[in-house]
C-alpha cells in the first residue's frame, strides 16, 4: 500500500439521526507481534478501495492468513473469498455504498471524537506528529487518521518506540473502531469481518473506552459548524452527485 516515507473547505451533512445497535466486545485473542503486524497489514490493504492493486495484494495476503491465531483467520479467510468472488466493478460500487455514503462508517478515526468540530484538526495533528515521532512521513492522499494508514503504520513499527507510538494511536481511537465494527456489522457488511480481525488483535476495552464507545453509538459524533472553513476538506465529505439522503443514513 506504502502510505508512508521515512523521513530522513468542505461541506459538512448534518449528524445522522441512524442509531447503530451495540456490540459486545470481542475478547482479544493470544497473539505474538509477527501475528499482530501481519493481520494489521492484511486489514489495512484489505480495507483500502478494492481497486486492481488491492485485488492483486489480497492474493498475498492469502498467502500469510494460515500463520495466524484461528479467529483471525477464519475472518480474514471469509472476506477473502467474498472479494476474490466478487466482480471488480460490483466490489468498488460495495465499497463506495458502504464507506463514502455512510458517515456512520467513516473510515477516519478522529471523526468518532471530534466529529465537525474545530477538534477535529487538532487531532489529525497529533496523527502527523505520531508518525513523525516515529520517524515516518506520510506520503499519499489521505488524510493520516485514514485507517488503514494507521493500521500500515502499526504493521511496520519495530522498534519499542514505533510500536508504543502504534499502539497509542489505535488505543487512543479504540472506541471509533468499535463504532465502526457495530456499524458495519449492522449494514450488514462483509468488511465487519477485517475490523472484527483487527479488534482481536488489540488490548481488551478498559472501563473509559467503552463508556465512550457507548457514549459514541448513542449520540454519535459531536456537531460544530462554526470556524470549519479554514481546516480544509476533512472526510467524511459527501461526493459529488451523491443525494444528501444515501449520505445521511
Amino acid at each position: 500500500m506504502g502510505l508512508f516515507t521515512k523521513s530522513p473547505a468542505t461541506t459538512f451533512l448534518p449528524r445522522p439521526t441512524a442509531r447503530t445497535p451495540l456490540l459486545e466486545p470481542l475478547a482479544p485473542v493470544r497473539a505474538t507481534p509477527a501475528q499482530r503486524r501481519t493481520t494489521h497489514m492484511a486489514a489495512s490493504l484489505l480495507l483500502d478501495y478494492p481497486d486492481t492493486r488491492t485485488l492483486a495484494a489480497a492474493h498475498e495476503v492469502r498467502d500469510v492468513v494460515g500463520q495466524l491465531p484461528d479467529p483471525v483467520q477464519v475472518r480474514l479467510c471469509a472476506f477473502l473469498d467474498d472479494l476474490e468472488a466478487g466482480e471488480p466493478a460490483a466490489l468498488e460500487a460495495r465499497y463506495v455504498a458502504t464507506f463514502d455514503l455512510k458517515r456512520k462508517c467513516s473510515m477516519y478515526l478522529s471523526y468518532y471524537a471530534a466529529g465537525d468540530t474545530r477538534k477535529r484538526g487538532m487531532a489529525l495533528v497529533r496523527f502527523v506528529q505520531a508518525y513523525r515521532a516515529a520517524g515516518w512521513e506520510v506520503d499519499g492522499e489521505e488524510l493520516p487518521d485514514y485507517l488503514p494508514m494507521a493500521l500500515e503504520f502499526s504493521a511496520r513499527a519495530r522498534t519499542r518506540d514505533e510500536e508504543r507510538i502504534a499502539a497509542g494511536l489505535l488505543g487512543s481511537h479504540r472506541q471509533g473502531i468499535e463504532v465502526l465494527r457495530s456499524a458495519l456489522a449492522a449494514t450488514p457488511s462483509q468488511y465487519a469481518l477485517v475490523v472484527e480481525a483487527v479488534c482481536l488483535t488489540l488490548p481488551p476495552l478498559d472501563a473509559e473506552t467503552e463508556r465512550r464507545y457507548l457514549e459514541l453509538v448513542t449520540s454519535g459524533p459531536p456537531t460544530e459548524m462554526v470556524g470549519l472553513s479554514a481546516m480544509g476538506p476533512l472526510e467524511p465529505f459527501a461526493p459529488t452527485g451523491a443525494p444528501p439522503e444515501e449520505v445521511r443514513r
